[in-house]
């Protein structure tokens, strides 16, 4: 079987895999996965950026936000449906890309990932400045009767799964399917030597800015998913938390792996979960964790698995 083969039977199987799960599983870990998928979108997102590109952003909070608050701040004020608001907010999260792209990547290394982290602040102390429309800290629910599709509630579990799994299926096959091209090696060329991929002909800053596009859409579009399925929007997604998180889900599941980011956002949620029900101390237990893994397993999960025993692994 083919590189390429396998890479597609792998993909298809994780999806088939996580149907099965989705049906089967009882209720609330049916919502956990929900909860899950539309967060390793959030992971694949970044992943683009930081695991193929090796540009290291702490500032994605500002597109997972952007996504949320264009979605859910037209449905909340203005009454619209859940179809329109969503393509809203991918395209808020694009306009803005496109601008901190075109700024942020005039800088490079450490002044990058200041100028991001800047960039997020201001979206975060803006989100806290116009509180009147976006709630602040408190943020705003959307209403129920306005997360449907086609008659179909997303407040029921089963709905909101699929379409939580049709998110992260598309952002999941799109990235592997660009990591086939020539676009998506030659942002592993930038990413391994940027200096030899501008002796070969490349433009590196249209493939990066192309990079942090894609990056921030498929952010934008898992903070979109998130208001809608869960039906609430705050600036708490704005805040440097939210910019670590997708860092740490990354490296820890394997950065510049397709399937990493799912990994390392369950691994996560469920040692969190399964911790906090032994002991208040879990963010404790939960530090210990990763200390181990990254001492351990540098490559990440997926990573460690690739380079030990499964070599093809996309």
């Amino acid at each position: 079987m083919s590189l390429g083969a396998r890479s597609v039977a792998l993909h298809l199987g994780l999806i088939a895999i996580l149907i099965v799960l989705g049906l089967m599983l009882p209720t609330y870990h049916q919502g956990n996965l929900s909860r899950i998928l539309v967060l390793a979108t959030y992971a694949v997102g970044y992943n683009v950026l930081f695991g193929y590109t090796g540009l290291l952003s702490l500032g994605h909070a500002m597109f997972f936000a952007a996504g949320m608050y264009g979605c859910g701040m037209i449905m909340h004020l203005a009454g619209w449906s859940v179809i329109p608001a969503f393509v809203l907010g991918l395209v808020v999260a694009a306009m803005l890309s496109i601008v901190v792209g075109l700024l942020a990547l005039r800088t490079i290394g450490v002044a990058f990932m200041i100028v991001t982290l800047m960039f997020a602040q201001t979206v975060y102390l803006t989100s806290l400045y116009f509180g009147a429309w976006t709630g602040g800290d408190e943020g705003f629910v959307i209403s129920q009767a306005s997360r449907q599709i086609a008659g179909y509630p997303l407040t029921e579990p089963t709905t909101r799964f699929f379409v939580a799994l049709t998110l992260f299926g598309t952002a999941l096959l799109l990235t592997a399917w660009m990591m086939q091209r020539r676009f998506g090696r030659v942002l592993i060329g930038v990413r391994e030597n940027e200096e030899r991929t501008t002796m070969l002909g490349y433009d590196v800053f249209q493939h990066k800015l192309a990079a942090v596009v894609i990056s921030g859409v498929i952010s934008g579009a898992a903070g979109a998913a998130y208001a809608v399925l869960f039906g609430y929007v705050g600036s708490t997604f704005a805040t440097v938390q939210y910019s670590i998180l997708p860092l740490l889900w990354v490296l820890l599941g394997g950065m510049g792996t397709t399937i990493g980011p799912l990994i390392g956002v369950a691994f996560m949620f469920y040692l969190i979960d399964y911790a906090s029900g032994i002991t208040s101390a879990y963010m404790l237990v939960a530090g210990a964790t990763l200390v181990l893994l990254t001492l351990f397993a540098r490559a990440g999960i997926v990573g460690e698995i690739r380079k030990r025993w499964v070599p093809w692994l996309p």
